[in-house]
């Protein structure tokens, strides 16, 4: 794995799995023998003995496989091809705040509103991810073409050096993160309210001084906690705003871009969960001809 062709965060997440995962189980193991018989082994075990999500399972085999196309280039082709199956995913239902939830908690943040609540209610106005409103800078922010440019993230990684973590700000997480988002008249205004002169200034606190992700997912639970919700973390508000976009009616493919998404079916899949009454409304517009009316 070449450091200078991956993003620091993505060489800590693999090296991680290398080291956890690889490592203990097929460490010992020389490289003629990994046979596709034995990566399904190391697969299986990964998800019923150890009870590691799909996704992670999925992570780890990725890794697997690079490293095994690594080997069969170092043994000049000569190792025998491996056949690697990735689990499926199983997407579980997503906690998304209702209508009733979200207006309470929204009434909560506009209480005595100070820095930090207002970057939350940006981020649920704008689904805005936990790592790029922590990164957000007034520069960012253009009041006289009301938008918002993301490009940058903030991260806590494992030190691979020195041992113990450190804050990292970069690049999205992908070409395709890096959106423009227009803002609402209502979140153009909270932001005037906010703005600072200094455009090198982070949103969250005004100042050169910024608030880290793992403090800000703390800050929300205190939020949360006081007006009584249950189980909200960062991205359930990001889920809540995909959310109330699609009952407004957004074009999917617009929302898609917003979000930061590769491709509009990551965004129906993972983040548009239609409430009942959405899918009444869109039924109810269905007229089949020559079907009587009901009396």
């Amino acid at each position: 794995m070449s450091r200078s062709k991956v993003k620091e965060s993505t060489l800590v997440k693999y090296t991680g799995i290398i080291e956890k995962h690889i490592k203990p189980k097929l460490g010992e193991l020389p490289v003629e023998e990994l046979t596709s018989v034995a990566v399904e082994q190391f697969s299986y075990e990964a998800l019923h003995t150890l009870k590691l999500a799909p996704k992670t399972v999925r992570d780890i085999l990725t890794v697997l496989s690079s490293v095994l196309e690594y080997a069969r280039r170092q043994y000049n082709g000569k190792l025998q091809s491996v056949d690697i199956v990735f689990p499926k995913e199983k997407h579980s239902d997503i906690r998304v705040l209702s209508p009733e939830e979200q207006r309470q908690f929204v009434e909560y943040l506009c209480t005595d509103m100070d820095e930090c609540r207002f970057g939350v209610l940006l981020a649920l106005m704008t689904g805005l991810r936990i790592g790029e409103v922590c990164a957000l800078r007034w520069k960012d922010i253009s009041l006289s073409a009301g938008i918002i440019s993301v490009s940058a993230t903030m991260q806590r990684l494992r030190d691979m050096e020195n041992g113990g973590t450190h804050v990292v700000i970069s690049d999205t997480k992908s070409s395709t993160s890096n959106c423009v988002i227009p803002m609402t008249e209502q979140t153009l205004a909270l932001c005037r309210r906010f703005a600072v002169r200094d455009g090198g200034a982070y949103v969250l606190t005004g100042s050169r001084n910024y608030i880290e992700p793992r403090v800000l997912q703390y800050r929300l639970k205190t939020y949360t906690d006081a007006c009584g919700l249950k189980d909200v973390h960062f991205h359930v508000l990001r889920h809540t705003f995909a959310t109330r976009c699609v009952e407004a009616g957004f074009e999917i493919k617009s929302l898609s871009e917003v979000l930061g998404h590769s491709s509009p079916r990551i965004t129906l899949e993972r983040y548009v969960h239609p409430s009942m009454e959405l899918k009444r409304s869109n039924m109810d517009k269905l007229v089949f001809q020559g079907v009587l009316s009901p009396s």
